[in-house]
């Protein structure tokens, strides 16, 4: 419990920071997680009157820098969600004051006034807490009781980055059920509507029927299940479950089943109450560029409600078509699976995907061609990290090594490199992975 009050007094640090600021220059990641620390830090800096200037981006580069430089001035603050802890450099040419709300591992000495970040105090920020938890912690301190409510969105961020409910988790949790912000409900953690349309375009859980609404109305006819998901009793849900079960069971990993069964977070004071449906907006918005859109579900404007769902729905089944459509053409080399891509819909998702349900037994690295460079999206699972895998450390290195950056956590992680490199890269990254999976079991012999 000690780092869970250490983690909070950096919050008071960086809330008293914010406080003594005018206005505040807020940039934020474009991801579940990145989305839901923006609307937890709007809010709260709007019923405390701060003005700020608020941006979206895919990732911190030199076009962001410069872009920061240019609107604002020496001493005024800018604040970073989601980022930053593996920038230092890059930070260190800004005149502005900084501040910083993140949980990837930090890399070199920041150059901010506050850091809050769960690595710093002993917490694990690849599982045990989300940036939005981070800025959920810094806006309680800022805002007291009344900011209680935006818990909800640090639930929406630590489900999108695929977080464990323990540890600072845990504790956000605890307070978001005691102030009635969430509730849970057991069942399949998928998002509400129709059992075929959920069960068929659904990313999670990835089945040997996803994608195929045919084989996805055999499967419930089987089962004697109809109507929509949310809406089914609580033996209806025990007899989904355990066929969901019996299907990962034949080859998902173990830690897919745990993920995809058991406590639904119902969220009480948002426009969307079920948390996989949030998740999935705001995924969809940061992909589709339309970041405002979920920063406006984020700030409850209802005007928006039907079109961010809709749009949710289309590029969710889009994107599972495209997953299954791109697991012929996965390729394996010693020591990881890997694919290349052109203007993938979500590396991200398909990473996840092949990781948990496909090929669990090695990392997968997602090499796509977007925007005249190579995005990398790597995933692992928590029994490969516990063999040794740091995916944030390979990427780093293997981007760094053909003239890319990267960085995140050690079970997942994403990189940038040039056009031309992707040979050279995927062999670095082979290499590496195989000598951190090595050494483990080197240390483990007697």
């Amino acid at each position: 419990m000690n780092e869970i009050e250490n983690l909070k007094n950096l919050a008071k640090n960086a809330a008293e920071t914010i406080r003594a600021s005018d206005f505040v220059r807020l940039i934020s990641h474009n991801d579940a997680d990145g989305l839901s620390s923006a609307g937890i830090m709007a809010r709260a800096l709007s019923r405390e009157k701060i003005r700020f200037q608020l941006s979206i981006v895919g990732r911190l580069d030199e076009i962001v820098l410069e872009q920061i430089q240019k609107s604002t001035a020496p001493g005024e603050l800018v604040l970073f969600c989601d980022m930053g802890s593996g920038q230092s450099e890059l930070l260190s040419r800004l005149s502005a004051d900084i501040v910083i709300l993140d949980h990837h591992k930090p890399v070199g000495k920041s150059p901010a006034k506050v850091v809050v970040n769960p690595h710093d105090v002993g917490i694990e920020g690849a599982t045990d807490i989300s940036a939005s938890g981070t800025a959920y912690l810094v806006a309680r301190a800022l805002g007291g009781p009344k900011n209680l409510e935006l818990a909800g969105l640090a639930i929406v961020g630590a489900v999108g980055d695929k977080q464990l409910f323990r540890s600072a988790n845990a504790f956000i949790l605890e307070e978001a059920l005691k102030a009635g912000v969430v509730s849970l409900r057991k069942g399949l953690k998928v998002g509400d509507g129709d059992l075929i349309e959920v069960l068929s375009y659904s990313p999670e859980p990835f089945l040997d029927i996803t994608g195929e609404p045919e084989k996805v109305e055999i499967f419930l006819e089987i089962l004697g299940l109809s109507g929509n998901i949310e809406k089914l009793s609580e033996e209806e849900i025990k007899k989904l479950t355990s066929a969901v079960a019996l299907k990962l069971a034949k080859k998902a990993s173990p830690e897919a089943l745990e993920a995809v069964i058991g406590d639904i977070f119902v969220l009480e004071q948002e426009l969307v109450p079920n948390v996989y449906d949030f998740v999935s907006i705001l995924n969809t918005c940061g992909k589709l560029k339309v970041a405002g859109l979920a920063l406006a579900l984020c700030l409850k404007d209802q005007t928006v409600l039907e079109e961010v769902q809709t749009l949710s729905k289309e590029h969710q089944k889009k994107m599972v078509l495209d997953i299954k459509a791109k697991l012929k053409e996965i390729q394996k080399g010693e020591n990881i699976w890997y694919i290349n891509t052109v203007e993938a819909l979500s590396t991200g998702t398909l990473a996840s995907t092949v990781v948990r349900y496909v090929h669990p037994e090695l990392p997968f690295i997602c090499v796509n061609e977007s925007e005249g460079i190579l995005k990398i999206s790597g995933r692992g699972t928590r029994e490969l990290v516990a063999k040794g895998l740091d995916l944030s450390f390979a990427l780093r290195e293997a981007a760094g090594a053909v003239g890319g950056n990267g960085g995140g956590h050690n079970v997942a992680s994403g990189a940038s490199i040039p056009l031309g490199t992707t040979a050279e890269f995927l062999s670095l990254t082979d290499r590496i992975i195989g000598e951190q999976l090595r050494k483990n079991t080197e240390e483990r012999r007697p």
